[in-house]
């Protein structure tokens, strides 16, 4: 009766509806947007400028070697040029037609020589290539043909083409070209490809000379630089420095003409720091613009390390630990300016832009 009497036994299903919310996903896809944007930004802000930091650190790199303290120097050179190396070919690759607008600039181009110069110096600073080394060999082909294309193109400008006359476009930058040259003309001496390395000179100094004059007389028509970029006004001691060690590499010694070219070097570097107040407004922000003091003052802190080599008298030897300190000295306060101010470095920087001169052309 019991079991007749029973009520049946009831089941009650619940239904639970899990719905996933689309914002669980977004905060993934709004840091994949960002990361792009940044490098984005990072990519549209670079430019060949930056490779004054490049310059400065592999010649650095090179005086060390020279005076024979240690290597570590040469690591942070490496790291660096290799860094900006590889953000100028992304930027070559995902943004060309700033690189085409940097090019036509009677100032961004001349830091297209820049990378070119600052792999010569840190190759011949490199402890594991010799110069006589089929690496050695490539390596320098591959880092001074990019030279002689730009040699053909800029100097071929100057002399044929209406707006582009030297005397219109020249600008203490220009030297950085005669600057490529020399350098290669170094590390080709070192191979022993003398005739190389003569070439290299001859075109180099051949420039240089009509460059130093043209720049010399002030003329009235010439492109004048902006406030911020006024430390490049330091590239004067740079190009006579280089050409003094390019042609001890050849010669084979530190002859008369390469303590000329020193000496000369010398006197603009006193004519730049007895006048401070030319540089006063360009130091009151930090711009990258900065680390154009450095690579000169290395260049000629090298320059003096070989003359003290070959005078070997007191007066020499003061002049060469007096440059290299100060040389070291500048490098290291940058760096620590550069680390303290990496604000001004990447996006959201309201530094002024690089080659703010005028329109390009």
């Amino acid at each position: 009766m019991e079991a007749h009497n029973a009520s049946p036994t009831q089941q009650i299903r619940i239904a639970v509806k899990v719905e996933t919310s689309p914002t669980t996903t977004e905060p993934v896809n709004n840091v994949v947007v960002a990361e792009q944007h940044l490098i984005s930004q990072i990519l549209i802000q670079f430019h060949a400028g930056y490779f004054r930091i490049g310059l400065s650190l592999c010649c650095q790199a090179l005086l060390w070697k020279t005076l024979r303290e240690g290597e570590d120097q040469g690591d942070i050179a490496l790291f660096t040029t290799g860094t900006l190396s590889v953000v100028y070919l992304l930027r070559c690759l995902l943004h060309f037609e700033m690189v085409k607008a940097e090019f036509l600039d009677h100032i961004g181009v001349n830091y297209l020589f820049a990378p070119w110069i600052s792999w010569l110096l840190l190759l011949q600073s490199s402890p594991f290539l010799s110069p006589k080394t089929f690496h050695y060999l490539i390596l320098w082909w591959v880092f001074t043909v990019p030279i002689l294309a730009l040699d053909v193109k800029i100097y071929g400008q100057w002399f044929t083409k209406g707006k582009r006359f030297l005397s219109m476009v020249a600008n203490p930058t220009s030297q950085l070209s005669v600057i490529g040259n020399l350098a290669g003309s170094s590390a080709a001496a070192q191979m022993g490809w003398k005739e190389a390395a003569l070439f290299l000179f001859s075109l180099g100094m051949a420039h240089y000379l009509v460059l130093f004059i043209t720049l010399y007389q002030r003329l009235s028509g010439s492109s004048s630089i902006p406030t911020m970029l006024r430390p490049v006004s330091f590239l004067f001691i740079a190009a006579p420095s280089m050409a003094s060690l390019a042609w001890d590499s050849i010669s084979g010694t530190f002859d008369i003409s390469s303590k000329m070219l020193f000496f000369l070097s010398l006197f603009l570097f006193l004519s730049l720091v007895s006048r401070p107040t030319l540089f006063k407004k360009s130091m009151r922000r930090y711009s990258v613009a900065w680390w154009a003091y450095s690579f000169p003052l290395s260049v000629l802190a090298l320059a003096s390390t070989r003359y003290a080599q070959e005078v070997k008298g007191g007066v020499a030897h003061g002049i060469m630990l007096g440059l290299s300190a100060l040389s070291v000295f500048v490098s290291l306060v940058l760096m620590l300016f550069t680390a303290l101010n990496t604000n001004m470095l990447f996006p959201g920087s309201t530094s002024p832009s690089p080659y703010n001169s005028g329109s390009i052309e």
